[in-house]
């Protein structure tokens, strides 16, 4: 009988390893977003901690942890435990580090569990309201005058603000003098204040300073103009298709993190990209969410190959090298 009860009580307590990994989250997760307080990745990060917490029945945490375009909060989800309770928001900056940055202490591909793809916006070039050039016209001819003393701020080495500079310069055939932030939001406050001339960043928390005339928009990466902002031409209207970018976001947690966890992760990410609350939420800051299909780990994988692969020739013929 003693027999019967000490095998029945180490059945028990062998079961419990697996009744725990079911019972995830059983604590609040930390969203890292790899980039300052107040830009457009950081908006996105609180709009997917919070369907996150709808949906897991658990607190999300946003933690901001800028530095070095993204490497400093990308390497740090990367080292994290895996156990689905640190996760990783980041955007098409992700795809450039390998290029960037020769002694990468994580290889974007290989160090994570990919979760799948989220939302994407278009960008905008952008100055001043009181900036001299008032069409895309002539911030060229300006931008070709000045030279490298036009300025551009960027969100940080190899984000998607500076991919954006890159591009606009190539266009240019001239060079300009690219300053670097850690974030999009002191970036916009330096190209409001005229410390820096003009930015290429994400509308999604500038559309408003744009209607209101604090900001002057010149081109949209979009393919087509947007509704709240129409009098902003496209890339492709302006005979520019090179800048008709956009910027992707996905969602990754630890290499080694269970494959349970990460497919309770991915049906809350599939049921936010189908929420049309959340739909409308981004739409009102000129983002989209990705369709369903986009919401998985295999698409995301695929997305962050094909961009380094995209992104990383062009680097290299630019001759950028980050510290």
């Amino acid at each position: 009988m003693h027999r019967i009860a000490a095998l029945f009580f180490a059945a028990l307590f062998a079961a419990l390893p697996a009744a725990a990994q079911d019972a995830y989250p059983g604590k609040p997760i930390t969203l890292v977003v790899p980039y300052a307080p107040g830009g457009g990745s950081d908006f996105l990060g609180r709009v997917l901690a919070e369907g996150l917490h709808t949906r897991l029945n658990q607190t999300v945490i946003v933690q901001n942890i800028p530095g070095a375009g993204s490497v400093v909060g990308s390497q740090q989800v990367a080292k994290a435990k895996p156990d689905g309770y640190t996760l990783l928001l980041n955007h098409v900056g992700l795809s450039t580090v390998p290029a960037l940055y020769k002694k990468l202490n994580f290889d974007p591909l290989a160090s994570y569990e990919f979760i799948g793809l989220f939302a994407e916006a278009p960008m905008m070039i952008m100055a001043r309201k009181e900036f001299g050039p008032k069409t895309y016209a002539e911030l060229v001819a300006y931008a070709k005058e000045k030279k490298d003393k036009f300025t551009m701020a960027s969100s940080g080495m190899g984000s998607s603000t500076h991919l954006c500079a890159m591009i606009f310069q190539e266009a240019l055939g001239v060079p300009i003098t690219v300053v670097q932030y850690k974030g999009a939001g002191p970036a916009v406050i330096d190209v409001r204040s005229g410390q820096v001339d003009a930015i290429c960043d994400l509308p999604t928390t500038t559309s408003a300073q744009i209607r209101n005339g604090d900001l002057r928009a010149y081109l949209l990466t979009a393919p087509e103009r947007m509704k709240s902002l129409p009098d902003v031409p496209t890339a492709n209207e302006l005979g520019v298709p090179s800048l008709a970018i956009g910027v992707w976001f996905g969602v990754y947690a630890p290499l080694g993190t269970p494959q349970p966890v990460i497919a309770t992760l991915n049906k809350a990410l599939r049921e936010i990209v189908q929420d049309r609350a959340v739909a409308e939420k981004l739409a009102s800051i000129e983002t989209f969410l990705l369709p369903l299909d986009q919401a998985t780990p295999e698409a995301l994988k695929a997305k962050l190959a094909s961009q380094i692969a995209l992104w990383t020739p062009l680097i290299e013929k630019a001759g950028i090298q980050a510290e």
